[in-house]
């Protein structure tokens, strides 16, 4: 034991000075550049040539309570392209390789806790992590190192102290506990809590064998505005394993041959693999239609099978979760029914919803379901591990749909900004991306953005505006919102919404939200839409179609196909307002506006300002907000 100790302590060393590591009566973080070289090609700026790195990165428990589920962040910020990572994962969920220079944070696996030298009578084995990082770095030259900008534990609950740096090549670090930080952990639990999230992934392995498990998943939806639609799943396998059957979802894609052709295939000689479903080492799994769930074979899942919708709970609690069951075959040496470990690098995404980050699977209590016989008892499952995902908003990523204004004391329209959803690929396009959308009159709104052209070029001759040259590009928007501000008087005000679907898609279950920051208190009532202020948020509104309504249809052709434009899916309702809760309110300088509008969880970009009353001097009457309101109804017929 002796030796393997002292061993153990000398690969240590090679990493953190022994001074230091027994100086830190917590968590000690070392990064170590290890060596690098030049990589081809050759490129004549110095700062985008190519290097490889290799550097160590050690994780040390010196304290007295075991470190569970340990992340690290390292701060590269050299360009760093991160190409393998020994004993650890990205904690975001992305797969290697990956773009890490803006740093990144390191989880462990397989190795998720570290116990303390007391517990373990100072094994380093168990007290260690060490993550071996081998990637390209750009512009940092021998004799130079690339070392990161800091270290520093990830965990809740600690205060990193300065780092210290042993020559060019290495920095440690030392973290302890946070005296003020209050947490409900407790040192003698063996699992870490349930943590909260937008939305949650529970990997419970149900029944387990030699060579096999099987696992139930559950998708739970926790944000009032979150949701997915035609939602896809996946995950890295890090030890060989495939599917073999499922229950409530399925594979994208049905395929054994890299089993057939693999190690699988040498191990399971008898094993029939034109059974297997998939031998991808990152799957994507897809939800079942609803056609499926009394069928005996994929089906009787409870929560399984609806197109892969999961709503907000503020919309139907019924529908913010799905469930599916999944055989997995495992590789040696793992082949005993206790080794269990769950795939790693979650991703869940769907269409026109938002971005979801998840973190690694945290081991937690088994969860407990109710037993089938039917007796008053719970039945706890053999491990259970959770995913959180958190609905993140990545820099410079553009909106999926938009918002116009318009208001009864201007006759035009404020459309959706300039290049709203992104700017568009094909560079020879002529139009401008800078340049401000122009103002419409209100018909234009019921044409595409292609045909608009002419009615925007006369506006702007009618209201003596500019017209930019080139003309500027589209909003590239699916769906489109407008925001009307239809009366306003004494005692309250109105305002009509028309959402508008350009894209290919129906959105079936469809539901929007306004955040009214002045206004939202002095909510009555929707005509046409099913609306209410959100539980726990005073200031937002959510709104969805009623039944025979609450389907928005995609764009189809107009009458005449060779003649008339193409026609947007239509939805329209008014909702009104008291200003009896909202004394001194200004509705036309701004408070009659949302601040944030969302389409199916999915915030969309607004104008830059609110319609202005100058109309009055431009010859406008209430006709024309009668116009604009006939026309949208007569066009929805």
């Amino acid at each position: 034991m002796q030796c393997c100790y002292l061993a153990a302590l000398a690969i240590f060393l090679l990493t953190t000075p022994f001074t230091a590591a027994q100086s830190c009566n917590g968590i000690q973080l070392s990064y170590s550049y290890t060596g690098g070289e030049r990589l081809p090609p050759n490129v004549s700026d110095s700062t985008k040539q190519p290097y490889r790195f290799e550097s160590t990165l050690t994780v040390l428990n010196n304290g007295l309570d075991e470190l569970k589920s340990w992340k690290v962040f390292v701060g590269f910020d050299h360009d760093e392209f991160l190409v393998s990572a020994s004993n650890g994962v990205l904690a975001d969920g992305t797969s290697l390789p990956a773009a890490v220079g803006n740093g990144t944070v390191f989880a462990g696996y397989p190795m998720t806790d570290l116990k303390t030298a007391v517990e373990t009578a100072g094994d380093l084995t168990q007290m260690q992590a060490q993550i071996n990082l081998v990637g390209t770095v750009f512009g940092v030259a021998p004799p130079s190192v690339p070392m990161p900008a800091s270290i520093k534990l990830a965990n809740d609950g600690f205060i990193c102290r300065n780092p210290t740096t042993q020559g060019k090549n290495a920095s440690s670090v030392c973290c302890t506990r946070d005296p003020k930080f209050k947490t409900n952990i407790t040192t003698d639990e063996k699992f870490l809590p349930r943590q909260n999230g937008d939305l949650t992934i529970m990997y419970d392995v149900i029944r387990t064998y030699d060579s096999n498990y099987w696992a139930e998943v559950t998708i739970a939806n926790y944000n009032p505005l979150g949701r997915l639609d035609n939602w896809r799943l996946s995950w890295d396998w890090m030890n060989d394993e495939f599917i073999y059957a499922m229950k409530g979802a399925y594979p994208s894609v049905v395929d054994a041959s890299d089993c057939l052709f693999g190690k699988q295939g040498t191990y399971y000689k008898d094993l029939d693999f034109a059974n297997v479903l998939n031998c991808e080492r990152r799957p994507t799994i897809i939800d079942l239609p609803p056609t499926k769930f009394n069928d005996s074979d994929l089906g009787k899942i409870p929560f399984c099978c609806r197109n892969g919708t999961i709503l907000p709970p503020s919309m139907d609690p019924s529908m913010s979760t799905s469930k599916f069951q999944i055989q997995v075959f495992k590789m040696p040496p793992a082949l005993n029914r206790s080794q269990l470990s769950p795939p790693q690098n979650w991703k869940i995404s769907g269409s026109l919803n938002p971005d979801y980050k998840c973190g690694p699977p945290v081991r937690v209590s088994p969860t407990e379901n109710p037993d089938t016989s039917g007796l008053p008892l719970n039945k706890t499952v053999i491990a259970s591990w959770q995913v959180v995902c958190n609905i993140t908003v990545a820099k410079g990523t553009s909106s999926k749909c938009c918002v116009s204004f318009s208001a009864y004391y201007n006759d035009s329209v404020i459309p959706c900004k300039t290049c709203a959803c992104g700017c568009p690929t094909n560079t020879q396009k002529r139009c401008s991306t800078t340049a401000p959308a122009m103002w419409l009159p209100p018909e234009a709104l019921l044409v595409p953005f292609e045909n608009r052209t002419a009615k925007a070029v006369a506006w702007a001759s009618l209201k003596h505006l500019p017209v930019p040259s080139p003309m500027p590009c589209s909003d590239n928007c699916g769906v489109s919102i407008n925001w009307h501000l239809f009366t306003d008087y004494n005692k309250g005000w109105s305002a009509r919404v028309t959402l508008f679907n350009w894209g290919e898609t129906n959105f079936a279950d469809w539901f929007a939200a306004v955040q009214m920051d002045n206004a939202a208190a002095g909510f009555e009532k929707m005509y046409s839409f099913n609306a209410t202020t959100l539980d726990g948020v005073n200031n937002t509104i959510i709104m969805q179609g009623l039944p025979g309504l609450n389907y928005l249809v995609a764009e189809t052709d107009g009458a005449d196909p060779l003649r008339d434009p193409r026609v947007p899916g239509k939805q329209q309702s008014v909702i009104s307002f008291t200003k009896k809760t909202t004394p001194g309110i200004n509705v036309a300088r701004g408070d009659g506006f949302p601040t944030k509008v969302y389409f199916n969880g999915e915030e969309c970009s607004l104008p830059s300002f609110y319609p202005t009353s100058s109309g009055f001097r431009n010859g406008f009457s209430w006709a024309n907000s009668m116009l604009l309101a006939l026309s949208l109804i007569l066009l929805m017929r």
